[in-house]
């Protein structure tokens, strides 16, 4: 099978690219060579840049595949380019959307693919659920071969699933406060990049897939009192000192932090995975986050150079603390 990833060096692609060089796939990446991470072996890379169409087709030539993953689609230009370039080049498109299309707040739990997709707050959704709108048109009009996969909160070591990333464990690690938006009961699911591969690649060339949507989560759902927590455990402090703010309030003193609260990470995100089980009956979530918050402190502290405390967010964290406690001493 001939498979084409635009990106697939990114934090969910990369394990995706690893597990479908395993099993035998034959692997193109379409990118600028410019990622962190480095293909893996055995896949080829076809320089150029999805932005610019020129380039996308002189690097892809006179390739046809089996699939097409576009990772980096987030418009829906992004999408019509897409959709421009391999309407005769592929049996199936896979579009990467995003759980956070979900409606928010949500009416029922949990949440399954036939939810309806509404985000009045957060623009990123808002685009995907455009993204959505326009293939769905392609695959019924134009009998375009689209498959949407909605990943939710998916991290690998490198990213930590907390506003301000490595900001918020220095404050852990000196004994400083750190924000818990909400009451941290609102339930999240977190799910690791190489449980998420396991789902997704049996979708690659699967033709039942074509006109379907899939989200792909891992099946443990924690509280954000918890996941702080098991953080806070992982970089070895010994007591957690926290102060639980409201999502609404956070949203005052930042726009970005609130957009992503607001529009998603404050509403409880319990999925059914019943679907992508379905159609790809292997399919497990292996790793807890315990062992994941392990990984990713480890990799913290594998390099001082990634402790990175950003000024402006630990500022921000002491000037809601300081003013949550006038408020409410």
């Amino acid at each position: 099978m001939k498979v084409l990833f635009i990106g697939g060096t990114g934090v969910i692609s990369s394990a995706c690219s690893r597990l479908a060089v395993e099993r035998g796939i034959d692997l193109y990446l379409l990118n600028r060579g410019q990622s962190e991470r480095l293909a893996p072996a055995g896949a080829k890379v076809l320089q150029g840049d999805i932005r610019d169409v020129t380039s996308a087709a002189a690097a892809i030539g006179n390739h046809s595949f089996d699939a097409v993953v576009d990772w980096i689609a987030f418009t829906p230009e992004h999408v019509q380019t897409d959709i421009d370039l391999f309407k005769h080049r592929t049996k199936q498109y896979i579009f990467i959307g995003s759980a956070s299309v979900y409606q928010k707040p949500p009416i029922n739990l949990p949440v399954t693919e036939s939810t309806p997709l509404h985000n009045p707050v957060w623009s990123y959704s808002q685009d995907k659920i455009a993204c959505e709108e326009r293939l769905m048109q392609a695959y019924r009009q134009e009998g375009f071969p689209a498959t949407v996969v909605r990943p939710a909160h998916t991290y690998d070591r490198t990213k930590l699933p907390l506003f301000g990333a490595y900001t918020a464990i220095a404050r852990m690690r000196t004994g400083k406060k750190v924000i818990v938006p909400g009451d941290g009961t609102s339930l999240w699911t977190l799910t690791h990049h190489q449980d998420f591969a396991r789902g997704f690649v049996p979708l690659l060339g699967n033709h039942r897939t074509i006109g379907e949507s899939f989200h792909i989560t891992s099946d443990e759902w924690l509280s954000w009192n918890q996941i702080y927590q098991i953080l806070a455990d992982a970089a070895g402090v010994p007591e957690l000192h926290y102060v639980h703010i409201p999502s609404d309030l956070i949203a005052r003193y930042d726009e970005e932090w609130g957009n992503h609260l607001l529009g998603d990470k404050a509403h409880s995100a319990i999925l059914d995975n019943s679907k992508i089980k379905r159609f790809a009956p292997d399919f497990a979530a292996m790793i807890p986050f315990s062992q994941g918050a392990r990984e990713i402190i480890n990799w913290f502290d594998g390099d001082p150079t990634r402790q990175v405390v950003d000024k402006r967010v630990d500022a921000l964290f002491d000037r809601l603390i300081s003013a949550y406690g006038c408020a409410f001493p």
